[in-house]
Formats: structure tokens, C-alpha cells, sequence
């Protein structure tokens, strides 16, 4: 199923004024951001008065020379249809399968190509993704532990992102297809080319091919036939980050990308975990320095699913040797096969007074068990970015506790 023919796009006009915008010289996503607030629309900003963007911050005197010498050279329509002829899969910000949980980045893609077989609940932040990141040449304790992890989360229901690159990048691809689950892999080129060549096979068993129908999607900000570059690969990490509720990070040194990706997950409030290491090994650097700055260590798998409010269902056989049966099961993802228990029914605690309706919303959304936040956000029926900055009001406010694992509960 080609999802951009089963879901409805946004009206041309606003679809191309996002392309337009985004060929426009020294016009980034922050930017894009600012005038589509001020007038409503890209389409209406494209439209605008010079005087009318110069109060726009960030339009200085040069800027407005070359938005006004862009749009004269670009007609929106006419660019939509070219465009689209070579990259006929891309969404815009106007899209509503643009996926969601980017949208709350600060510095969110103007345009996302893909490739492969996006689920809606992946697109819609339903279904929990985990980022999983390090280096190119891992060690072997780095690649047995980017496959024991990756294998336990996607059995739990997660969905593996990750980057494509050599080592725990292209482990983590394959530990997640071999453990029939589905992955991302975000790319720092057109999604036309793979870089490195290396991982030509895995991308075809992740996207699909003539005979095979793949297992996942390519993301990649960048059109087809864009070619790997240096500056590319930091700014795709960011996409990495912003898909994903969490992310690990297995090995790296304290220079690592992975470590741009980490932190940049943690500048959007998600949670970053890490693999501990030896101290006299250069690869766990990277790793020690996120924890000494507040990333949560992994213990064991798990740990991990615990973390992230998600246990697996033991088998009968393993119940009756292992305490963990002595644990009442966290409520987690929905996984892929049986459906699993559902949560007992508790009567919504009434909020308290003088709350404005959001707050008072979420906290109604709020079991007195710990909450996963993708439950906050249905049971309260605002937005992903509103259900957050709800939360933080309530923290302060002492009446809700952040525990990990992106859970939250009464205080």
C-alpha cells in the first residue's frame, strides 16, 4: 500500500509554498517556522509585502533581498510540479502524515523524502520508536549488546531508528528485521542513494525491492540524487532524535556522532540511555561522559523494558524459574501479536481547582498507576507539544511526578 495515496495531502497552494520556501537562500526551518505564525500560512507569507516581512526577527536587510530575488525566480506551482516528478514520495509540514513527533522540534525539516512503507501509527507517534546509535566500529561486547537489546525491544513492540552507517547503525537495522520487527533508517543522502555501498542489501530488506516488500522506510531531508557530505550526517542525527521517545547510545568516543544525536534527544526532552563501559576503553568515552551529564545506565534488558514501561510476557516455561514473575507487568506499547492486558479500570480523579483546561485535562488524563505519555496524549485529546508544556506546569506545581521512561504519575 503506497500510504501518500491512502491518506489525504494538504491543498496544493500550502504544499508548494513549503517546497518554494525551502529553495530560497538562507531561509531555515526556524525562519519557515516564524512566518508561517505571523501570517498564517506559507502560502500567504509567500504572498507578503516586503514591508510586511522586515518586522518578522531574523529579516534583516540582506535576508529580504534574498527572499524577494527568490520568489521572483520560483513560481510554487509550477516548482511543486516539476519537483515532484523526481521525488514523487515527500511530505511538507502541511501533510498530515508529516510525522509527529518532529513537528514539535524547534528546527523541524521544511521537507522529508521517504521511501518504503511508512505505518500511520509510526507517522502519528502511537507506535513507540527507539533510536539506537554509536559507533562505526564497535567492539564485540558494543555489537553483542546493540543485538541483545535491539532483539528485546522489538519483541516488546518498539520500532528501531537508527542512521544506516557501519557498525551499531547497521546492527541495529538488521538484529531488529531479524527479530521481525520494523525499522527507520534516517539518511544523511537522496533516498535514492545508499551510503555506504556496503548496506545496499540491508536498505533494499528495510525499504523493499521487486520480490521483497521490506520491513520499514527511508527518511532522508535531502531530494534525490544527493550524494553524502560531511555536513549532512550532524544535521540528519537531529532527525534521529526527534523521531525516537528515547534514545541509546552502545559505544562511542567522547567526539562521536552519536553523542550529537544524544544530546540533541536530550534538548527535546527525550530520555537518553547508555551502555556502560570499561574506563580503559576509549569507545565507552563517549558513553561515561553522557552519564556523568545525567543519561540513565543500562543494567540489563530488563532494566531497559522497565525503564521505558514496557515488560515482555514471559514464556511459562521461563515463569516458573525466574522472579520476575514475583513483578506486576508495567502497561507498555502495543506489540505486534497477542494483545496484552489491559489496565484496570480507575475512576478519573476530579483535578483541582483554578487549573486552565489543559492542565486540568492532563491530569484528568493521569492514572494514580504510572502513565505512559503517548496514553496522556490520547486520554486528554490535545496535542503532543500541549500534553508537554502541561506537564511542566503540573511538575511545578507538585502535582505530577516524571519518572522514567517518559511516565508519568499523581504526585
Amino acid at each position: 500500500m503506497n500510504l501518500s495515496r491512502s491518506h489525504p495531502t494538504a491543498p496544493s497552494t500550502e504544499r508548494a509554498a513549503w517546497l518554494a520556501w525551502s529553495r530560497v537562500p538562507d531561509v531555515g526551518p526556524v525562519l519557515l517556522q516564524r512566518l508561517q505564525r505571523a501570517f498564517g500560512s506559507l502560502a500567504a507569507a509567500w504572498q507578503a509585502a516586503p514591508g510586511d516581512l522586515t518586522p518578522i526577527e531574523g529579516i534583516g536587510p540582506q535576508r529580504l533581498a534574498k527572499i524577494l530575488a527568490g520568489r521572483s525566480a520560483i513560481d510554487p506551482e509550477q516548482l511543486l510540479a516539476d519537483w515532484t516528478q523526481k521525488n514523487p514520495q515527500f511530505w511538507t509540514p502541511a501533510d498530515p502524515d508529516y510525522p509527529q513527533l518532529l513537528r514539535e522540534l524547534p528546527d523541524f525539516p521544511a521537507l522529508l523524502y521517504y521511501r518504503g512503507q511508512p505505518h500511520p501509527a509510526e507517522l502519528q507517534g502511537t507506535q513507540p520508536l527507539v533510536a539506537i546509535v554509536g559507533t562505526r566500529q564497535p567492539s564485540d561486547y558494543g555489537q553483542r549488546w546493540t543485538n541483545r537489546l535491539t532483539t528485546c525491544l522489538t519483541k516488546a513492540g518498539f520500532g528501531i531508528v537508527s542512521g544506516l552507517a557501519e557498525g551499531v547503525d547497521a546492527e541495529s537495522h538488521r538484529a531488529c528485521l531479524a527479530a521481525g520487527g520494523r525499522t527507520i533508517a534516517v539518511l544523511g543522502t537522496g533516498v535514492d542513494r545508499v551510503y555506504p555501498t556496503g548496506n545496499r542489501d540491508l536498505y533494499g530488506r528495510i525499504v523493499g525491492t521487486f520480490d521483497y516488500p521490506g520491513s520499514g522506510f527511508a527518511l532522508s531531508e535531502y531530494p534525490s540524487g544527493t550524494g553524502p557530505d560531511r555536513a549532512h550526517f550532524p544535521r540528519r542525527n537531529r532527525i534521529v532524535a526527534g523521531l525516537a521517545r528515547a534514545t541509546i547510545v552502545i559505544e562511542g568516543g567522547e567526539r562521536s556522532g552519536a553523542l550529537i544525536t544524544a544530546n540533541q534527544a536530550a534538548d527535546y526532552g527525550r530520555d537518553v540511555y547508555v551502555l556502560p563501559g570499561s574506563l580503559d576503553m576509549p569507545l565507552s568515552a563517549g558513553c561515561l561522559k553522557l552519564i556523568n551529564s545525567g543519561a540513565q545506565v543500562i543494567l540489563s534488558e530488563n532494566h531497559l523494558l522497565d525503564c521505558l514501561g514496557a515488560l515482555p510476557q514471559l514464556d511459562r516455561a521461563e515463569s516458573a524459574t525466574t522472579s520476575e514473575t514475583a513483578r506486576s507487568p508495567v502497561p507498555g506499547p502495543a506489540a505486534p501479536g497477542p494483545t496484552p492486558t489491559a489496565k484496570p479500570a480507575v475512576a478519573p480523579m476530579p483535578p483541582p481547582p483554578n487549573l486552565a483546561p489543559a492542565p486540568a485535562a492532563v491530569l484528568r488524563a493521569i492514572d494514580p498507576t504510572p502513565t505512559a505519555l503517548d496514553a496522556i496524549v490520547a486520554a486528554s485529546g490535545l496535542s503532543p507539544g500541549n500534553v508537554m508544556a502541561a506537564l511542566t506546569e503540573l511538575e511545578l506545581l507538585g502535582l505530577v511526578e516524571n519518572l522514567p521512561g517518559m511516565r508519568y504519575r499523581r504526585a
